[in-house]
This record gives structure tokens, sequence and C-alpha cells, in this order.
């Protein structure tokens, strides 16, 4: 596959008693636990993001640096980036929606349209409502003349 790089959007929270291998299921519970450590020697370079399937979790926090991974990563056309969390259809397609938004000046639904061509999405309503918000501040920030998006997210 090539694989050069892993994002995953179900990391395991660092907690002391995970740190030390003695998680309780809880910690686990829907999680990929996996992280720098297992793909040591595989020259893969991993990130990984604890998010979790509560409601009201604020995936936007995740938005920026999961974009920049993702960009820094393809500035290598030899790169890939593998995107993943424990279903694929809601977590890790909001991170790559949210890439595609960042770097690729899309619309959310121009980003969602490209997305649904390739593979089956369903991100929640409160995960596309945040993406929603990054949408609506790019374009004010896009507005401006001459400057450069930073964003607050």
């Amino acid at each position: 596959m090539g694989i050069t790089h892993i994002l995953n959007a179900a990391a395991v929270k660092k907690k002391l008693r995970v740190l030390m291998g003695m998680p309780k299921a809880k910690d686990l519970n829907g999680k990929i636990n996996t992280g720098k450590k297992y793909y040591r020697g595989m020259n893969i370079k991993y990130r990984g993001f604890p998010t979790t399937h509560r409601d009201g979790l604020n995936m936007g926090r995740y938005f920026l640096p999961a974009a920049k991974f993702i960009h820094k990563a393809l500035r290598n056309p030899d790169n890939k980036v593998f995107i993943h969390c424990s279903d694929g259809v809601s977590h890790s397609p909001t991170l790559l929606l949210a890439y595609l938004v960042i770097h690729h000046d899309m619309t959310v639904e121009e980003a969602i349209d490209q997305v649904i061509k390739v593979r089956h999405i369903k991100p929640s309503m409160s995960f596309l409502t945040q993406l929603m918000s990054l949408n609506a501040e790019l374009v004010e920030q896009r507005k401006q003349p001459g400057s450069k998006v930073l964003l607050k997210t």
C-alpha cells in the first residue's frame, strides 16, 4: 500500500494506567490502541487524536492540527496518508473534510461531494455544524484582500 503517514482519529487518551500497560476496558472502548511505538521501525509517521463518540465533542480543536499533519505529509507526492477511526464514517472523514476546506479552498459541501465519490461517510450533525463554522470563518478570512488565512480553531 505504501502508507507513509497514519492519522488515528480514535486514539487512546494518554492516561497513566494506559501508559503503564494497565488500561481499564473503558479506556479502550471504541478506541484503536496504536501509537508511535506501534509503528516503530516501519518508517511511518503517526498522529493520533483521542476523539470519543459522546455528544458535544469539540472536534473543531483537532481540525487545524490534523489538516497540518495531512498537508505536510502530502507535500511529497510519494507519501500516502491513512486516516482512520473506529468506524471510518464519522470521525476520520470529518478530519479529512476539514483538511480539504482548509488547504484546498473548498466549501464543506464541495469537500463532501468529493469524498462521497469514493467513500461512504456519515459525519454526525454536531461535526457537520463544526465544519460549517470552520467554513464560515475561512470565508470571512479569505474576503480580506491580501490576508493570509490564520485559523483560531
